[in-house]
């Protein structure tokens, strides 16, 4: 939606929108958007309360109330609370330090009915935006970053093996994962069904094969057909007094690497000179197959006025789309990295990127679909998690696009660029992948199999799980998760 018509959605008066439900539930999520609370909460009640409540618009108004409570937990900090969280690193914070790094936006903080709240995560975000903030820690600790998002023995792997073969899908590794999910005790009334959704790898030839479900608790479960587009094990047991509610799955199955031709015996220069400007466009008779990766989808798609304006800054009078993408991968993967608040919370998941000063790997991968979209270069999403032959592991996301002649070739725009000093290995991560990543998801917001009954904790990614029993969803501050990878060979 427009800034313009978001600003006439907040100054209506409640009566100009009573009789018109899309009007009304987009007034209240511009309320929620800029941290009117009170007024959304009066507009919902005013609403609910009115006969002619249907029933998608009663869900979109609880929807914003659970919003509303979502922000406050991401939300919670106040000023002093981010100042004694910062003095843990920067012991003696300087009043005048904390004004500067405030005023520049570098704390990210939401006016909440007059209230100023700062990001649970702005303190330790505030390190990895600012230089001068690191040149203040008391201790110069490394961040916990991947050993894969840096040069790493690995990628030269890759290549070899791809060049040497020929082949694109190299470097297997066998892993065994175990995931679980505890609830709360007492989260749900004892005696009452729990339902959980454990994300579970896909079948995907050439990057995840010999998928195998070893056991889980409980042992009866519904595997998720495996053209799932967000795959999961779903799980159900009895909740008793007292005890938290534990689900888990284990299951092993073999990674690739994916190394594009695009790297060695393939030219840029091949791919299609004529840029492609809509879904309806033909391109190499596949376009009912990749129709649906072009153009927008909102709400987190959307092709706005600053999403246009940044493509022609970067794109200029490029029409190649392989140079286009190229020019698009290294302006995203410049945004720097920080944690992200819940996306679920989030209105425009690429205009929030394109505007927060930081973004995660989701928001990333996001904001580069759209503009690829934009510029004609079918553009999809895949995400799940990352692991390692040591200890760490994390969820993340990444993409696809699709370049003629050489088909689609996956885009990690999070590890970005990486200083090798060698062109070929220095754009590994436009055309290649890494053997260290699960699949669980190749789209985004797509139904579970079996589906879900109540509005979800994670409405775009899928990667912790998700948790309901009859009286609702059961949001992340219910429930805890554990991720546990052993590389076999």
């Amino acid at each position: 939606m427009c800034a313009a018509l978001v600003l006439a959605f907040i100054e209506c008066p409640p009566s100009a929108a009573a009789d018109r439900p899309q009007d009304a539930v987009a007034e209240v999520v511009a309320l929620v958007d800029v941290g009117r609370f009170a007024d959304a909460e009066a507009r919902i009640g005013a609403r609910l309360a009115a006969p002619s409540v249907a029933p998608d618009e009663r869900a979109a108004l609880e929807f914003e109330r659970e919003r509303m409570r979502r922000m406050r937990l991401d939300f919670s900090l106040t000023a002093d609370d981010a100042r004694a969280r910062l003095r843990r690193d920067i012991p003696d914070l300087r009043a005048e330090e904390f004004t500067t790094w405030d005023s520049a936006g570098l704390l990210e903080s939401l006016v909440i009915d007059g209230d100023k709240r700062y990001f649970n995560r702005a303190p330790s975000n505030l390190f990895r935006l600012s230089e001068q903030a690191r040149a203040r820690r008391k201790l110069q600790t490394p961040f916990n970053d991947g050993p894969l998002e840096k040069p790493h023995p690995h990628h030269r792997e890759v290549r070899e093996q791809a060049l040497a073969t020929g082949k694109s899908s190299v470097a297997p590794r066998r892993v065994r994962v175990t995931y679980s999910i505890a609830v709360d005790a007492d989260a749900v009334p004892a005696g009452e069904r729990v339902s959980a959704w454990l994300p579970f790898p896909r079948e995907i030839p050439g990057q995840h094969e010999h998928v195998v479900l070893v056991e889980s608790m409980p042992t009866q479960r519904v595997v998720a057909a495996p053209e799932t587009l967000q795959r999961t094990v779903h799980l159900e047991r009895e909740a008793r007094a007292g005890e938290a509610t534990k689900f888990s799955i284990t299951y092993e199955l073999t990674t690739y690497a994916i190394y594009s031709a695009l790297h060695g015996a393939l030219d840029p220069e091949r791919t299609a000179s004529a840029k492609m400007t809509s879904a309806k466009t033909t391109l190499a008779g596949k376009t009912p197959e990749l129709a649906q990766h072009l153009g927008e989808r909102p709400p987190h798609i959307v092709f706005t006025d600053d999403i246009r304006r940044f493509s022609r800054e970067v794109v200029g009078e490029e029409t190649n789309p392989y140079r286009i993408a190229q020019k698009l991968f290294l302006a995203v993967d410049r945004i720097p990295w920080a944690g992200a608040r819940e996306y679920s919370t989030i209105p425009n998941i690429s205009d929030y990127a394109l505007h927060a000063g930081h973004a995660d790997c989701g928001q990333q991968t996001l904001l580069l679909m759209t503009l690829l979209r934009l510029n004609g270069i079918p553009a999809r999403w895949q995400s799940g998690w990352v692991f390692s032959d040591g200890d760490y592991d994390n969820m993340h996301d990444w993409g696809w696009l699709y370049l003629e002649p050489h088909g689609w070739v996956p885009m990690d725009v999070t590890f970005g660029r990486l200083p090798f000093g060698d062109p070929a290995l220095d754009d590994f991560y436009l055309g290649g992948l890494d053997a260290y990543r699960l699949v669980f998801n190749d789209d985004y917001s797509r139904d579970f199999d079996p589906p879900k009954r109540h509005v979800r904790s994670e409405t775009v990614d899928s990667q912790r799980g998700e948790v309901e029993w009859r009286g609702g969803n059961l949001y992340f501050d219910r429930w805890d998760y554990e991720f546990k990878a052993q590389v076999l060979r």
